[in-house]
């Protein structure tokens, strides 16, 4: 999740899965492992083959495993959400696709999002898929006050995206920007880049002699949802892509509206521990194998994310 969703672009779900000081190791605003509670299958069907075109980029360990264990918050539709029991949306879809140039299955387990990090840098996960924008801070482990945490984490970027405010429809307090939130109940999910983009704006209507923004932290986004619902807060934050599909599908379309223009677009990335380098150049080529074969293309057109689609895969191109 991100402070970014095409999600993304200038004041700042991901996902952001998002997420700013989270980026830390062994503890980003992720502060636990998180509970494991749901699971999904793995994202392909095939086994493990030496004769995917990318297999012998992987890791001897994953090769031989043939799986890579990735780690995620399934709230987030349409990028990753739970239906019929199986985690679906454009993060597994795009693992799906990876997994035929790598050659291995993607397998995705649920939990909490600010635990996805730590979880990973503490080896439950291989990778984390969340809609996680990638930031300098994730990058070294910092805090949103710039202290250590962890080590970090490496992004491969396969998305762009900003963040984006819904209210109720109608939007009864006329809210049309970001500014308008000064002296607002405002909510949103913790440990996200979005809350930071809140306390954020917060410091500029104080700055401006505005009052400031009265933030309510969530544990998970469907409770902040609820809270703009029932008028307990005037807006909600989110990634660009995740605030779309909620007004477009919550109470058939009767219940948010997405205003104004989204902020601080940015990358998504898929997240790896720092000390695997090999799986980081792995899934940058694979990223961008599937670019260039047009699959990608066909994921992002099928849960309507073209909006967010990259030219490109780097590593750590976050800011």
């Amino acid at each position: 999740m991100t402070a970014s969703s095409t999600r993304r672009t200038t004041v700042a779900r991901t996902r952001t899965a998002a997420v700013g000081a989270l980026a830390v190791a062994g503890a980003l605003i992720l502060t636990g492992c998180g509970d494991q509670t749901d699971s999904g299958g793995s994202s392909s069907e095939s086994a493990s083959s030496s004769k995917a075109p990318l297999f012998d980029k992987l890791p001897a360990k994953i090769q031989k495993a043939g799986v890579i264990k990735v780690g995620t918050n399934a709230e987030y539709a349409p990028m990753e959400y739970q239906e019929g029991g199986k985690i679906v949306g454009v993060d597994p879809d795009i693992a799906a696709a990876l997994s035929k140039q790598l050659g291995v299955d993607f397998q995705f387990t649920s939990g909490s999002f600010d635990g996805l990090i730590s979880s990973l840098n503490s080896g439950r996960y291989d990778v984390a898929i969340s809609s996680i924008t990638d930031t300098k801070a994730r990058q070294e482990g910092l805090d949103d006050k710039g202290k250590k945490l962890g080590p970090g984490v490496d992004f491969v970027d396969y998305f762009t995206a900003g963040t984006a405010i819904y209210v109720q429809k109608g939007n009864p307090k006329k809210i049309g920007s970001i500014d308008d939130l000064c002296g607002q109940k405002v909510a949103v999910q913790h440990g996200t880049t979005y809350e930071q983009a809140l306390q954020k704006q917060s410091t500029t209507c104080t700055k401006a002699g505005k009052k400031k923004l009265d933030i309510e932290s969530f544990d998970n986004d469907t409770e902040a949802q609820t809270r703009v619902k029932s008028g307990g807060a005037v807006a909600g934050v989110n990634d660009y892509p995740v605030a779309v599909d909620i007004a477009r599908k919550a109470d058939g379309g009767n219940a948010f509206e997405v205003v104004g223009e989204q902020v601080d677009a940015g990358p998504f990335g898929i997240a790896v521990n720092k000390d695997n380098k090999e799986l980081t150049s792995a899934l940058e080529a694979a990223v961008n194998a599937i670019i260039q074969d047009g699959t990608y293309k066909k994921v992002l057109d099928k849960w309507g994310a073209q909006t967010g689609a990259v030219d490109k895969s780097v590593i750590n191109g976050g800011k």
